[in-house]
């Protein structure tokens, strides 16, 4: 296995940050997990929220290739089960390069949305862009457990 994530911002939280570091051990035995953490736009009376979510898209789709196929998370995604993600991800892995996207604080700009082959949604609730990281990773954990038969998910 082989997946990129790549996100925008620092996370700033030591729980999250340790949720996140405890997953990406646990991924290990996968194969290998790359996270990317770029420079979020920050808002300020000049940039209004369009803006900064432009100039993200700008920013992340320079880390995109033709040959990705990109999964950008929004709150407005499709949504699966966690056995329907290890099916999709398990179809995925044979023949594509993953990249999972989260964007910053106000999501992701229309021109990177645009771009992405799947928009993926995890709740009809909110999220704060630091917390799905380590939602992603304990899904993406959790999908291949399912995909390799380990207990973890009942």
């Amino acid at each position: 296995m082989s997946i990129k994530l790549i996100c925008l911002g620092k996370t700033k939280q030591d729980f999250i940050k340790k949720g996140i570091q405890e997953y990406q051990k646990r991924l290990r035995s996968f194969g290998t997990l790359k996270i990317k953490v770029l420079p979020d736009e920050k808002l300020t009376s000049k940039k209004a929220v369009k803006e900064v979510k432009q100039r993200e898209a700008t920013t992340l789709l320079k880390e995109i290739n033709t040959s990705d196929y990109v999964i950008a998370l929004d709150e407005n995604g499709k949504q699966f089960s966690s056995v329907q993600f290890a099916f999709f991800l398990k179809q995925k892995l044979n023949y594509k390069n993953l990249v999972f996207v989260i964007g910053g604080a106000y999501g992701l700009g229309k021109a990177f949305l645009d771009r992405a082959d799947l928009v993926l949604g995890f709740s009809k609730f909110t999220f704060t862009h630091q917390m799905i990281r380590l939602i992603f990773l304990e899904q993406l954990y959790r999908a291949y457990t399912i995909i390799n038969n380990k207990k973890y998910h009942y």
